[in-house]
């Protein structure tokens, strides 16, 4: 058979591809034929990233290359390969039964991105087909979509009437350190910004997205929110601004007079000028006039009001309306920079000394000092400006970084577009005011700096106009995209449904977000009524300020944690660099107003405490939660396997949820279990471990078995439990138990103490398995070095807030390295029973000993600063207890003792006859202890008892009528001094050797018989308390 020759391809290398070429990769076909004895192989498979492995090493196929290899049998080989495609061959079929392959196969490599909502959400793979994996030509690119953007709003309102007048009050050399501190905070938070850009796909919401997928939910909501701030109050900045040059080059449209202040200036240049030196140039008085305030709240609220109806109109209008305003702005600068160059002419006002290096040494120094709420110069004006006021007003200039980024489902290369465009920016806005500053310091005196606050329309070639034009439109058009872009990131953060509260914003990406809009108006108008830009600069100062320092810290995060998805394709980033630029941006805000900056990180965290208590955060995959990852893993490493020490011990209770099988189906657990597991903490500190078997197979069980553990979970945490739901399938619960006692934990942090409701009703409801099952686990967590605590009386164990009255009594039998004991302590932390006093009984084998212990318990106790009465109570053997007759309340205690040893000897014959029938259960029937000849009979007659599952062994009667007499009297003694106790503790007895579990469990029924509640504590190899400090 011939061999068909192989398809040609164009093999470029990997390292000449660029980005674009990557994403316009077609996909390979490769041929793969080899002859053999019996026939020819062919196999083919296809590649989603566009990238092969052929005889000759990697290659990828470029659409130039393979158009131009390929010639006429390429395309044969295309047309078959759409053929195959139509027909729904993939070239999969290995892979084709992987529910999998949609979401984290080989299909998924091209296309898709997982994007987990919430915790219960996570383990559900939701994938989204990217339908933009090809860059589309209509999206925007980095000059268009990040450069100019971020240019149109640093080139703004401060550039054009504030910047001459700081240079006139900082000088030169503080205007160069404001600018210098200032661009240095921006230029940081551009690097950390473009690392976390870099890192992966950026959906909309600007740097609330990241923000919130980088420091969680909460801080990105709270900093979010206040960014959203920044920008609807920074429209309010930009109207004003274009409102006071309107004013100044119309001054017949004042509705209200002019405010006027007069002053000493010299009185024209060549007077002011000698010989290329300042003088003391002569002075005249001079009134300078300022726009009244009340014209800029009367027209900022119209102008407000006109760009929301804009906005309203949608982003398509706004981006019509807003494209015309950025040619004015640079027409403008260039038209002060000219007019610079050629002054000064003969309409020059007085004090334009042109370029002089003689002016800039007289500018150089500052000279901070008071003004009126106009700016003007006043020596009893009652504003004072230093470097720190000035660095709050000068702050807007340079906020615009984060325009690129707000565009970021515009952008065609979101990784590429923004670091570059958004660092370009700032480089070149840097140079744009430190070259201003200079030249400003050398054109002109320094009162003429600081009373002309539109010195650059005055100084504009050829008419002031030109100047007074772009800044009214520029401006308008930085407020218009701040009206814009805030609705939208209010919108998003209110799509994410963190905040319940925001619901009512939340709009379609399809959709104009015209709620959010007027919401936006109402707050920008509330600040434009305050009709001055001085004012309303450092609050807009302190919100991008805290934004800044959310990215920065979030990059510090991200790197500092380096977890296995931190990857970004920046490299110019380190965790010391954007932890100083976070420092230097909280720096700043305290050094223009300590008061602002209290006021905005308390609305911060009051944002973040509330979104805490009430919002519906999710799973973002942050890097709080990688931090925590990373702590965790070094704790354990930390902690090893060692004992921890008795000061550092804590209860992590493992909480069997359903042992028995006597709750209902759909129940997760008891409904009490979480108020006792709330009870093993201190002032909740502590986990616990709440765990449930399912019986069967894993393959057939796995999905109940995880809509079980989800709903373990919820119960969880409407209890605020403060622990985690573990689901495990095994053959049978003592099987499932087993595994969890073995493997549950991580070094040093495994449940330390096994808990389970105590199974009343098994007798009742004729469970056999129970028995076994209890022994079982008791046994298993003293061969696993546990604890265990046994609860009786759920139902009625009181609820959270149900405050108890009466005592703690503890019945201290043997030594559990104080396990009991402090368990006490614990139950009396919690509000139900810290008005409980705590008893300690003692059992003492005769009078003699008697006084000795109480005296060695009472010491012990105080020695572990444990406030606790002692109480020691001598019980006598079991034969004298039946035969004493003095007295009648020993005759109604005997008798009651005979009745429950009646029930429990039938109890035990009935469970024989189920289990295996012999014939001695008909004997241990009719030997019911009547009299005290007959309980002599019985032991004298040592029948022995079938042990289930043992060795073969028999049980001495004798024996088991010994326990069931020592769980009986004791259990007298607990109803006798424990009628007024709000819960009992007592030693749990270890399980027998060789007795049958329904035995044990018949010792156990007539110890709890008739105690309302009660918890059986059993310790275990080690002490969990010491005296020492």
């Amino acid at each position: 058979m011939p061999q068909a020759s192989p398809p040609m391809y164009a093999r470029v290398p990997l390292t000449e591809l660029s980005s674009a070429d990557l994403d316009t990769t077609e996909l390979i076909s490769v041929d793969l034929e080899s002859s053999t004895s019996q026939g020819s192989l062919s196999a083919t498979s296809t590649l989603s990233e566009g990238y092969g492995t052929g005889a000759h090493g990697m290659y990828a196929r470029s659409p130039r290359g393979v158009a131009a290899a390929e010639g006429g049998r390429g395309e044969r080989h295309g047309e078959e390969r759409h053929e195959g495609r139509r027909h729904g061959d993939h070239h999969l079929e290995l892979f084709e039964s992987d529910r999998l392959v949609d979401a984290v196969g080989v299909k998924r490599m091209g296309g898709g991105y997982y994007s987990p909502k919430s915790p219960h959400e996570s383990d559900s793979l939701q994938v989204h087909r990217d339908q933009d994996t090809v860059p589309s030509p209509g999206k925007l690119g980095t000059l268009t979509g990040v450069y100019i953007p971020c240019v149109q709003n640093i080139l703004g309102i401060i550039f054009y009437i504030r910047l001459s007048w700081i240079v006139g009050i900082a000088g030169v050399s503080g205007s160069l350190m404001v600018v210098a501190v200032t661009c240095a905070s921006t230029f940081i938070t551009a690097l950390s910004l473009s690392a976390v850009v870099t890192n992966g796909a950026m959906k909309g919401g600007g740097p609330y997205y990241l923000i919130g997928r980088a420091l969680g939910p909460e801080v990105g909501v709270s900093i979010g929110l206040c960014f959203f701030f920044g920008n609807a109050i920074g429209g309010s900045l930009y109207i004003l601004g274009a409102v006071e040059t309107l004013l100044d080059a119309m001054p017949q449209m004042a509705l209200f007079p002019p405010t006027s202040v007069t002053l000493q200036t010299a009185l024209n240049a060549s007077e002011a000028v000698i010989n290329g030196t300042i003088a003391a140039a002569p002075t005249a008085a001079a009134t300078v006039l300022s726009v009244s305030r009340h014209d800029m709240q009367a027209y900022g609220i119209i102008i407000t009001v006109l760009l929301c109806l804009i906005v309203f109109g949608g982003v398509h209008l706004v981006d019509r309306v807003g494209s015309l305003f950025i040619i004015p702005a640079v027409l403008a600068v260039i038209s002060v920079f000219i007019g610079i160059a050629l002054s000064p002419d003969a309409e020059s006002p007085a004090g334009l000394t042109g370029l002089s290096i003689s002016t800039l040494v007289s500018n150089w120094l500052p000279d901070y000092q008071t003004t009126n709420a106009n700016g003007i110069p006043d020596p009893n004006g009652s504003f004072y400006w230093g470097f720190n006021q000035l660095l709050g007003l000068f702050y807007p200039g340079v906020t615009g970084i984060m325009a690129g980024s707000n565009r970021s489902e515009a952008l065609r290369d979101t990784q590429r577009s923004i670091p570059t465009g958004t660092l370009a920016a700032i480089v070149s806005m840097t140079g744009l005011y430190v070259g201003s500053i200079f030249l400003f310091g050398a054109v002109g005196v320094r009162d003429l700096l600081v009373t002309d606050r539109l010195l650059t329309a005055t100084i504009a070639w050829p008419v002031p106009a030109v100047v007074q034009v772009g800044i009214v439109l520029s401006t308008l058009g930085a407020a218009l995209q701040n009206l814009m872009g805030a609705p939208r990131l209010l919108a998003a953060i209110a799509n994410d449904s963190v905040l319940p509260v925001l619901n009512a914003f939340k709009a379609d990406s399809d959709k104009e977000p015209h709620l959010a809009t007027f919401f936006t108006l109402v707050l920008c108008c509330s600040f434009v009524l305050i009709g001055d830009v001085d004012y309303v600069s450092p609050v807009i100062t302190m919100f991008f300020l805290l934004c800044y320092c959310g990215v920065n810290l979030s990059c510090a995060l991200l790197d500092l944690v380096d977890a296995p998805s931190w990857r970004p394709r920046w490299r110019w980033h380190h965790w010391l660099v954007s932890l100083a630029g976070a420092l230097l941006c909280l720096t700043i805000m305290y050094l223009i107003s300590w008061f602002f900056t209290v006021v905005c990180l308390t609305l911060a965290v009051l944002i973040y405490i509330y979104v805490s208590m009430v919002g519906k955060a999710g799973d973002w995959g942050d890097g709080v939660k990688s931090a925590y990852m990373q702590l965790a893993l070094r704790s354990l490493h930390f902690l090893g396997v060692s004992q921890v020490h008795p000061k550092n011990w804590y209860p992590i209770p493992l909480i069997l949820c359903k042992p028995w099988g006597l709750l209902p189906p759909d129940a997760p657990c008891h409904p009490r279990l979480g108020d006792f597991a709330k009870c093993m903490r201190k002032k909740g500190r502590g986990m616990s471990i709440f765990a449930t078997v399912l019986e069967g197979e894993y393959s057939a069980l796995a999905s109940p078995a995880h809509q079980a553990s989800r709903v373990l979970l919820a119960y969880i945490d409407s209890r605020q439990c403060e622990g985690v739901a573990e689901v495990m399938v095994a053959s049978s619960v003592k099987r499932g138990v087993g595994i969890a006692l073995q493997s549950m934990g991580l070094a040093g942090l495994k449940p330390n103490i096994v808990c389970f409701r105590y199974p009343e009703s098994w007798l009742q409801q004729e469970m056999s398995h129970i028995p076994d099952t209890f022994v079982s686990l008791i046994n298993d967590s003293n061969t696993a070095s546990k604890a265990c605590v046994i609860v009786k009386g759920l139902d009625e164990w009181p609820a959270e807030g149900c405050k108890q009255y009466g005592t703690i009594d503890l019945y201290w039998i043997v030594r559990d390295g104080g396990i009991m004991l402090l368990l006490s302590q614990l139950l009396r932390s919690r509000p139900t029973f810290e008005a409980c006093k705590i008893q300690v009984f003692c059992i003492a084998e005769d009078d003699i000993a008697a006084e000795t212990l109480q005296l060695d318990v009472a010491q012990f106790l105080h020695d572990l600063r444990m406030q606790a009465d002692v109480v020691v109570v001598t019980m006598r053997a079991w034969e004298d207890v039946v035969g004493d007759e003095d007295g009648p309340e020993a005759e109604l205690a005997r008798q009651g003792a005979m009745e429950a040893f009646t029930r429990a000897r039938k109890n035990i014959a009935r469970m024989i006859d189920i289990e295996s029938p012999s014939p001695h259960s008909t004997a241990v029937t009719t030997n019911g202890p009547e009299t005290s000849g007959r309980i002599e009979k019985q032991r004298s007659a040592k029948q022995e008892l079938p042990a289930r599952g043992g060795n073969g062994k028999g049980v001495d009667e004798g024996q088991v009528n010994k326990f069931l007499y020592t769980t009986i009297k004791l259990n007298s003694i607990i109803k006798r001094y424990s009628k007024m106790a709000a819960l009992v503790l007592v030693s749990l007895p270890p399980p027998p050797i060789h007795h049958p579990p329904y035995c044990y469990m018949e010792y156990m029924d007539r110890l709890v018989d008739g105690v309302p509640r009660l918890l059986m504590v059993r310790g275990y190899r080690r002490d969990v308390v010491t005296i020492f400090t």
